[in-house]
């Protein structure tokens, strides 16, 4: 076949590779809009699952990105000034840009074309016109997804809450949070290590908090420096950094969170992929995997050559539609959670930090939290409310999806 994919990011990286280790009489080619090396955004998350089935799809890639990954296993959070540690599963990060350098060279290692600075301008671009497949991996803001929304059923929500993506030299060795109270309501802070010089930083507030400091109003430089003081015990005196494109009183990148649906995946040859076809909040740290997840679904789904295209494309969007229904609510309840978080800061910082654990169910938002914190606990001695806990959840959920 040939394949053309729109967007350079690691779904659309990795399912050019996927494909060439399939059949290399395969002709890939890579079209990226930006420039080799320049990316948005600092590090990602996994957990190691992902790496498990990366393994299976590429094993030379897996182990390149295994190896250039960091790893931690506590979660440590500063409540007002009280800091809580809380042991948990091993989780990866990787910058972004390194993630992107070793699927770009394993691709050319494999015979696929990438092509950086090269815009494809929609669905009639001469760039497409004899490609057997079309794979939209060109993000939120898809612009071959945007010609056809309405076959696709595209819907889009915008969150509450206002959130900057920063990074700093303070290493993090824990996935770490920080909450602050200040005249205005509550800011708060996610970060975590990619590197062994860097960490992620993701600011997040209300819009009143926002503009009750002055973020709506402040330059860039500005920003930095008041979120360094709120943030000082958590940055050990370590300076942010903002997005690197930014000049001398440029305004900080602040955003809301933008959740993204399709009816269907695919229109005639064109297939979506990634961050095209959905979004599911960052507080998750989830959206790096499970673009990668599309791209192994994709591949599997195209392994057959006597199964139509179309018939395949069919057969990969209901996969994974159904695969994420679980994703998407649990990132649906984490992101009401944080969209709500007056409601749990009256509690003591290590009950706090229990149900920011528990954010993703569906029964703490119909639940008073102390005494969820305190059934929750209960749950985890008595199998009989295990079971309950396990049989209520799914169907509360239901019950609000339908509302």
């Amino acid at each position: 076949m040939k394949i053309t994919i729109v967007g350079g990011g690691p779904g659309g990286l990795y399912f050019s590779i996927l494909m060439k280790r399939q059949d290399p009489s395969h002709d890939v080619t890579v079209y990226e809009r930006n420039p080799e090396g320049s990316t948005y955004g600092w590090g990602v998350t996994y957990w190691a699952g992902l790496l498990d089935k990366l393994r299976a799809g590429d094993p030379e890639s897996a182990e390149a990105i295994a190896a250039a990954s960091v790893t931690w296993t506590d979660g440590v959070a500063i409540v007002r000034d009280e800091r809580t540690v809380h042991r948990g599963d091993a989780g990866f990060g990787i910058g972004r840009r390194r993630m992107l350098a070793l699927l770009a060279d394993r691709a050319r290692e494999l015979g696929v074309r990438v092509e950086y600075e090269h815009s494809v301008s929609g669905p009639d671009a001469p760039e497409l016109a004899d490609a057997d497949l079309v794979v939209a991996a060109d993000g939120v803001n898809s612009a071959l997804r945007e010609a056809h929304a309405d076959r696709f059923g595209t819907e889009v929500t915008s969150g509450r809450n206002h959130y900057v993506w920063l990074g700093t030299t303070k290493v993090f060795d824990s996935f770490s949070f920080a909450f602050k109270e200040t005249e205005h309501g509550w800011i708060w802070c996610y970060a975590y290590g990619f590197s062994g010089e860097q960490s992620t930083c993701v600011v997040e507030c209300g819009p009143e908090t926002w503009s009750g400091l002055g973020l709506d109003r402040l330059n860039e430089a500005d920003s930095l420096n008041l979120l360094e003081k709120l943030f000082s015990d958590l940055l050990d005196g370590e300076p942010l950094i903002g997005r690197e494109q930014h000049g001398d009183g440029a305004p900080a990148q602040w955003l809301h969170f933008r959740t993204l649906t399709n009816r269907v995946w695919h229109h005639g040859r064109l297939a979506l992929l990634g961050d095209a076809a959905h979004t599911t909040h960052y507080s998750i740290g989830a959206g790096t995997t499970l673009a990668l997840e599309d791209a192994l679904a994709l591949a599997a789904a195209l392994r057959d050559p006597s199964v139509p295209v179309p018939t395949a494309l069919a057969a990969y969007g209901r996969r994974r539609r159904s695969e994420l229904v679980s994703a998407q609510s649990a990132a649906r309840y984490s992101a009401q959670w944080y969209e709500n978080l007056p409601r749990y800061m009256r509690l003591e910082p290590a009950q706090m930090f229990a149900l920011l654990g528990q954010r993703h169910s569906p029964l703490l938002p119909h639940v008073p939290p102390q005494l969820y914190y305190r059934l929750d606990r209960a749950a985890g001695q008595l199998e009989a409310l295990r079971r309950l806990k396990r049989w209520l959840g799914p169907r509360v959920a239901r019950a609000v999806h339908r509302g």
